[in-house]
């Protein structure tokens, strides 16, 4: 029986990490032991979960468990050492697993180092590319244009598809219908975004309805409480006669609105996958913008635009996020159906490329592989 030890952070790799678990157990047995979240330790109870304390958000509030962070790292270095498991799964987590990765190489740990769901290198640090070529033996990567990208650096890469192909198949309703005339604002599923975009999208709602008084608009929030924020919002702005702030997922808004404008993060790809014709926005405080201009390294922050490499969606982003910017771009494609039809298009061909279907199989006959040759 081969054995693991999963490593994961946060509640993403928590999800991603269980599906491979259930995945790896219908492909032979393995005895797992590791880091994750509740998903994985109700796997299996050697998964010990340390969510409450690993998911920690932005650079001060990592610096201020700096000590717990580092004393952790050392017990799952001395750990793994004295476990000697057959390999060693990194899941995203970047800041702790490369650490992590370095530390298990520099001791002498002689199995696998296996990483799956890569971070975002691409678009921030490529430098990390060359040193994670050096420490680890697999890559399994859920984008296609990341395989090409590590496979240059000498690092043996595997595309297992996007899980989210999946995920929104089992989504997908075929008992809505979309009106073209429903407008979606998706502002996010954070506090901080429906504070900094919402505003922007009411104000585009106002404009709209100055032309087009037939419009509807919907939104809904990720928590009630998100909910109520946003009822207040749209209340205060005297918008409560036209735009719904309701109860249906924001997966079921993606299939029934007939355009839509979407914070930009995985929602967009979500709405990619789902056909909705959008338009994606975001801002963040005047000084994060600069950094993140100066440390960006891609032409894009949409994930689809990424991956075809070309503007498919339209971005509005800081300057450009504004009641005028967005009532634009999505008077563009409410003008047009052929507009709404070539953009769905678009979508449609940039999501064929995260794959079929089955991305945690895949991702699981691919660890299992290392062990069969």
């Amino acid at each position: 029986m081969n054995s693991l030890f999963l490593v994961s952070g946060e509640i993403s790799g928590d999800i991603h990490g269980s599906a491979l678990l259930r995945a790896l157990a219908e492909s032979g047995e393995w005895q797992c032991a590791g880091l994750g979240g509740p998903l994985m330790h109700e796997i299996s109870g050697e998964i010990e979960n340390w969510l409450d304390e690993a998911a920690v958000l932005g650079l001060w509030e990592v610096l201020k468990k700096y000590g717990y962070f580092k004393n952790k790292l050392d017990e799952t270095v001395n750990v793994i050492l004295r476990l000697k498991p057959d390999g060693v799964v990194l899941i995203d987590y970047p800041g702790f697993n490369l650490r992590l990765a370095k530390r298990l190489r520099s001791e002498g740990y002689q199995g696998k180092l296996i990483y799956y769901i890569s971070p975002q290198v691409w678009a921030w640090k490529k430098g990390r590319i060359k040193t994670m070529s050096e420490l680890l033996d697999l890559m399994i990567c859920i984008f296609p244009f990341e395989k090409e990208l590590y496979k240059e650096s000498g690092l043996p890469t595997q595309f297992s598809g996007h899980p989210l192909v999946d995920e929104m198949e089992k989504l997908k309703n075929d008992n809505l219908v979309r009106n073209p005339k429903l407008v979606a604002l998706l502002p996010g599923s954070r506090e901080r975004e429906i504070e900094k975009l919402f505003p922007p999208m009411l104000g585009a709602a106002a404009l709209l309805l100055k032309q087009h008084p037939d419009l509807k608009f919907i939104t809904s929030g990720a928590t009630p409480a998100l909910t109520q924020r946003l009822r207040k919002m749209v209340s205060e702005t005297g918008l409560s006669g036209s735009v719904e702030v309701g109860e249906s997922n924001s997966h079921d808004i993606m299939q029934a609105a007939g355009v839509g404008v979407v914070a930009s993060g995985t929602a967009t790809l979500e709405a990619a996958c789902l056909g909705l014709p959008h338009c994606l926005t975001y801002k963040v405080a005047w000084l994060t913008a600069v950094a993140a201009r100066r440390l960006m390294q891609v032409n894009y922050l949409g994930i689809v635009n990424v991956m075809a490499d070309r503007e498919v969606v339209t971005e509005l982003l800081q300057d450009r996020a504004t009641p005028e910017g967005i009532a634009e771009a999505l008077g563009d494609l409410l003008a047009s159906e052929d507009r709404r039809s070539q953009l769905q298009n678009d979508l449609a061909e940039v999501v064929k490329t995260l794959g079929e279907g089955g991305a945690y199989e895949n991702a699981a006959r691919i660890v299992s592989h290392l062990w069969k040759n």
